[in-house]
Order: C-alpha cells, then sequence, then structure tokens
C-alpha cells in the first residue's frame, strides 16, 4: 500500500503505459444514422388517416408475434417455468450452463470430436449484441488496433454498417454486382484486403450472411468455406458466419458438424457462428442468439460482459425450451407459412415480369427501377413513402441499406400466404398507378 498515490490527488485507473492514446478521431467521425427500419411502419398512418376502414399491408418487417404468430405459447410457458424454478439470482456472463449444453447437444448436436464445448457458447441478448461482442473480439484478438477493416456485402444489412463503426471499426462494402445478388467471390475478398492496404489499414474481419438481408440470397456451404479460407490466406483474423435465417427455408439448415469439417482445427480457432431465435422462431423481443468461438474469443468476451450486457434467464430459457423440444418442430408453425409465402411470390413475381432476387429466410429484393424513372425519382425512399402513405402498402427502401441499393425494395413475405398474396397485388397496383 506504500506506494499508493495520495487519496488527495487524481489518479489513473490504469497504469500510464496501459493509457488510451489521445485521438481526435470522434470528432471527425460521421454522424450515425438511425436503422430506418424502425419508423417505416409510421408513413402507413398517413394512409389509415384518410382510408380509415381500408386494410393496410406491412411487408418491411418479418416481426413474430405481429406478421406471424411468433413463438408458441407452450414453449413460453415451459421457460416460465424454469424460471420460477431458477430463481432471479445472477447468472454467468456467457448464460446459464444448461441453454450451453442446449445450444451444443440439442440444437446443433455437434460431435464431441470437434472440440466445441459448452464453454465456447456466449448467450447473447440478441443479434446486435452478439455481433457488438464480435467486432469488439475481432479488434481486440486480431490485428489489436483501432480503425482497421470489417468487410461486409456491398448492400449489407444496415446494422452492419454502422454497428462495427461504433466500436472503432471502419466499414468496406465488398465489390459485387447486382446480376448475382451482391454475392462475394474470392476476388473481391482479396481485392478489398489489398484495398485497405492502400490506406495502411488491415482487415479485422469477414461477416458472410447466409441467407442474406435484405436480398435473401444463399451461399452454399461450400461457398461459404471457399470465402472463408480464401479471408484467412489473405490475413483475414476472423471470420463471422451469420445464419439467423437459416432454419427459414424449405431445404435443410445448416450442419454445423459437417462445416467445421471443411476446416482444419487451427482455421476453427478464427471462426465465429451468430445463431438464434429472433427470426426463425419468432422470438424478436425475446432478445436471445449465441455466439459459438473459440476459447480465446470466449474468454475474452465473458471478462468484457462482466461490464457491459448480459443476457436475461428467461430468453435463454425459452431458447432451451425450443431446442429441447426439437428446434424443427419447434419453428414449425413459422417455418411453414413462410416456406408456403416464399412459393407464392415467386410465381407471383415471375408471372408479372418482376427483376428480382430470391434466395431463402423471408426476404426478396425487387429490382424497381423502370417505375423510379417514369417518375423521375432519383431513389427508392420516394417510391417506399408513395407506396405506405397513398396504397398502404409498407416496404423498405433498398438505399436504406446501402446507395448501391437505390434502384430497389426489400419486401418481406414473413406472412401468411393471403396475406403475402394481398400485399403484392398491392405492390402491383401501386407501381401501375405511376404508369
Amino acid at each position: 500500500m506504500s506506494d499508493l498515490m495520495p487519496n488527495d490527488r487524481p489518479v489513473y485507473a490504469v497504469t500510464d503505459e496501459h493509457l488510451i492514446p489521445v485521438s481526435d478521431h470522434l470528432s471527425r467521425m460521421q454522424p450515425f444514422e438511425p436503422n430506418r427500419n424502425y419508423y417505416i411502419r409510421q408513413s402507413l398512418e398517413v394512409f389509415r388517416k384518410h382510408n380509415p376502414n381500408a386494410p393496410t399491408f406491412d411487408a418491411s418487417q418479418g416481426d413474430g408475434g405481429a406478421s406471424l404468430p411468433g413463438t408458441p405459447p407452450a414453449i413460453l410457458e415451459r421457460a416460465a417455468q424454469l424460471q420460477i424454478n431458477h430463481g432471479t439470482s445472477y447468472d454467468p456472463p456467457n448464460g446459464p450452463k444448461e441453454y450451453r449444453q442446449a445450444v451444443i447437444e440439442k440444437y446443433w448436436k455437434l460431435d464431441s470430436s470437434l472440440g466445441v464445448t459448452p464453454e465456447n457458447v456466449l448467450a447473447t441478448a440478441g443479434g446486435r449484441d452478439a455481433l457488438q461482442k464480435a467486432y469488439m473480439s475481432m479488434l481486440f484478438l486480431g490485428h489489436k488496433r483501432q480503425g482497421d477493416v470489417m468487410i461486409v456485402s456491398r448492400v449489407p444489412w444496415v446494422c452492419y454498417s454502422w454497428g462495427p463503426y461504433g466500436v472503432g471499426a471502419n466499414v468496406m462494402w465488398a465489390p459485387g454486382s447486382p446480376e448475382n445478388g451482391w454475392a462475394y467471390t474470392p476476388d473481391a475478398i482479396r481485392e478489398s484486403v489489398a484495398f485497405a492496404a492502400h490506406s495502411e489499414r488491415k482487415i479485422a474481419g469477414l461477416v458472410i450472411t447466409s441467407p442474406d438481408n435484405p436480398t435473401g440470397r444463399v451461399y452454399s456451404p461450400e461457398k461459404q468455406a471457399e470465402l472463408a479460407h480464401t479471408a484467412l490466406e489473405a490475413g483475414v483474423p476472423f471470420v463471422l458466419f451469420d445464419w439467423m435465417y437459416h432454419y427459414v427455408t424449405d431445404e435443410s439448415p445448416m450442419d454445423l458438424n459437417s462445416f467445421l469439417r471443411l476446416f482444419e482445427p487451427e482455421e476453427r480457432k478464427h471462426l465465429m457462428f451468430l445463431d438464434g431465435i429472433t427470426k426463425s422462431l419468432g422470438g424478436s423481443n425475446i432478445r436471445n442468439c449465441h455466439l459459438i468461438a473459440s476459447d480465446e474469443v470466449t474468454q475474452f468476451v465473458n471478462i468484457w460482459a462482466t461490464h457491459s450486457n448480459v443476457s436475461t434467464f428467461y430468453s435463454t430459457a425459452v431458447a432451451q425450451a425450443a431446442y429441447e423440444m426439437g428446434f424443427a418442430e419447434a419453428c414449425r408453425p413459422l417455418v411453414e407459412p413462410i416456406n408456403a409465402s416464399r412459393r407464392l411470390i415467386k410465381d407471383f413475381l415471375d408471372e408479372h415480369r418482376f427483376k428480382y432476387i430470391l434466395g431463402k429466410g423471408y426476404y426478396t429484393f425487387i429490382n424497381i427501377k423502370a417505375w423510379l424513372d417514369l417518375k423521375g425519382w432519383q431513389s427508392a425512399d420516394q417510391l417506399g413513402r408513395y407506396l405506405a402513405e397513398t396504397y398502404g402498402l409498407a416496404v423498405v427502401p433498398g438505399d436504406y441499406f446501402s446507395p448501391y441499393g437505390q434502384e430497389w425494395i426489400r419486401f418481406s413475405y414473413a406472412l401468411p400466404v393471403e396475406k403475402t398474396l394481398a400485399a403484392a397485388q398491392r405492390l402491383v397496383e401501386g407501381l401501375q398507378s405511376l404508369a
């Protein structure tokens, strides 16, 4: 105690050599933009004011509990009983052991020989919380620098552009073309690494999303592995796979057992996997996601979570109850109507000769350039407001995601079939009015 500074003098919490260098970069950062998806529905109020008895259609989101039934009540009741039995004391920052075991043993059914255990699972308060913790890990454990770069697709989910930026990582939209849904290619990843090097920056991480938001585009497991190998070989320290929509399909969901075997054990330490119940189980406001990562990453996040944000027990209990039921059965009430709507919307778009991108998940990206040209409008934002206020249809303008989506709209078919059809018909009606 004798070497401590006197109590009447200020003292830093860390020693001088560990102080963060002073930088004025915060004063030069671009102001954060809100996620405008949260406000799209407000435009429908203009239509309702003038058409109080007319139906409106929200094809902007995929909100379980609103557009679809949401998490089945039996699962919520089972989770409530788990909460009662468990009590309300603190849990470990990575989530209850029973939950993490359910993730590994019931949900993914992972082969123990792969070396992934419940200790490699992190419970998070939804996908955005998981992403923030992943970005922090990439910066602190990779090249150990702020200002390095996160690679995302050319037209990414809006939070991919702003989430990394908020924790000190720059964001790069990788090369890509609308003809292939702005999909990554190995050359695009290598070109991104080289481009960052021109400004003396390195790539902190690559984000691969499949099915994609906003386009619905899907990468095969083999293509995802090829892209990840390309990134790792180019010196990218981490690749994050966002599989939040992978159960929303009429095919097979991702198989983590077979996927991990596409990588050597040493390579697996550089991979992160994000998944949860927000989309496939309709748990929008339950806020549960899990992140699977290496020992180094999970240990880092565990420590950081004790000073930041941890998931609630109830959110993990809902997921645990669904995993123990058998997740394919638990999510069937949501996934089956979405699959039926996907078949319908594909036929509808083909019949009306739209140019579109449609994979899996529950979004299709529709090109509306011809109608913008008719009005002389410069972006889909103008069309989006027109459709909502005049025709009672909410969609997401493509330029909400990036400028490269300004000739597109995102249309959600996370609706019962009859509502999907009615919303699609309302879209055609609104577009035809422009002619």
